[in-house]
């Protein structure tokens, strides 16, 4: 006989109360901090707050903390802490042209004005355990050489080269306010603006195997990487009583434009095109991901056929794209679902008696 197990209140403090313990782990080992977390664990703080769609590394930092170490719950966290929050303004488009690059590369042009900078990146690493970093009291980390005391200055998009010959698309542009995702449901359809915000709070994990399904013929996405750039951009925001813009900060992003063929369609001449990424912090896989996936979505209007790949049909990537959802849905099973499953078992006992299937022994007997 199934019966319902029971707890309540008592069992449920009991499983906080180990959660917090299992949490700290042992306390002979010192507590990690936020700044820590935050300043040593930057790519997972990174990757809460783009998904999290708050910008605090602190915050984010906080959230990992409080979540172990995993990420989807973390996200989760800020995005419940997000909502709590007062809305007293937006702000301006950020200009990425205008910023400070810590990381620029292209695999479309060699030489580029302002260079090629390879910033902090695990490219050419040789993804060997550094059991250095295991030892305690270390030596302080060597700085890197720098080739000038002045501050980086801007440096144009590459995508501005192909643009001057006509050889690439003009990059859509569009002034109308797109909704909020943040405070509205998505609807289909979606337009470009909606899906890029959908795509850039995805669940990087998700996104990446989408991206990369393409490149293995699950769309018609050839894909360059016309432009990766990694660095702080202002943050302005128009005062009303001032009558002009000020800035209120600086923000770490990751942009990255591909450059992707188009043998041209009854309107259009053979020409590139476009796919876009911008993400919160240094966060180049997700940026590279979301570009993909954002060109592979544009079939539709650029005249293309339906190859019927995954990553084409919007409704099928922008509905299972979000890891907060996905895991509501997928985690609420572990719930009690007692009687559901009464009904199926009792259902499944009545087909078998019809079947004329021999009953089961009982487990008393």
């Amino acid at each position: 006989m199934y019966v319902a197990v029971k707890g309540g209140e008592a069992a449920i403090r009991n499983a906080h109360a180990w959660l917090a313990e299992e949490r700290r782990g042992d306390t002979s080992v010192a507590e990690l901090s936020i700044a820590q977390i935050r300043e040593q664990l930057s790519l997972a703080v990174n990757r809460v707050m783009a998904e999290g769609s708050l910008y605090d590394p602190d915050l984010a930092a906080l959230a990992i903390k409080q979540a172990r170490g995993d990420l989807i719950e973390a996200v989760f966290l800020i995005r419940a802490y997000r909502t709590t929050l007062p809305r007293f303004g937006a702000t301006r488009p950020v200009e990425t042209a205008d910023m400070a690059c810590d990381r620029r590369i292209s695999a479309t042009f060699k030489d580029l004005p302002g260079g090629q900078i390879l910033g902090p990146t695990f490219d050419y690493t040789h993804r060997l355990l550094d059991f250095k970093l295991a030892a305690e009291g270390g030596k302080e980390v060597q700085q890197a050489e720098q080739a000038g005391d002045a501050a980086p200055a801007p440096v144009p998009h590459v995508t501005g080269f192909l643009n001057r010959e006509g050889l690439i698309e003009e990059a859509p542009r569009d002034d109308t306010p797109p909704p909020d995702l943040t405070r509205e449901p998505l609807e289909m359809p979606a337009d470009r603006a909606l899906r890029l915000q959908a795509l850039t709070r995805a669940d990087e994990g998700f996104t990446l195997s989408l991206a990369y399904s393409t490149q293995r013929g699950y769309a018609r996405n050839h894909a360059f990487v016309g432009e990766l750039r990694i660095g702080t951009v202002a943050v302005e925001m128009d005062i009303p009583e001032l009558g002009f813009a000020i800035d209120i900060g600086e923000i770490t992003l990751t942009e990255c434009e591909t450059v992707n063929q188009f043998t041209g369609s009854k309107t259009e001449p053979p020409q590139f095109t476009r796919g876009y990424g911008l993400v919160f912090g240094q966060t180049e896989r997700k940026a590279i991901s979301m570009a993909l996936v954002d060109r592979a979505l544009r079939w539709e209007e650029l005249g293309e056929d339906d190859m019927g790949a995954p990553a084409q049909d919007a409704e099928f990537v922008l509905y299972h794209s979000d890891n907060i959802q996905a895991t509501g849905f997928l985690e609420h099973i572990k719930l009690p679902h007692y009687v559901d499953f009464q009904s199926e078992l009792e259902l499944v006992r009545k087909l078998r008696r019809e079947a004329g299937a021999e009953p089961m022994q009982e487990a008393a007997e």
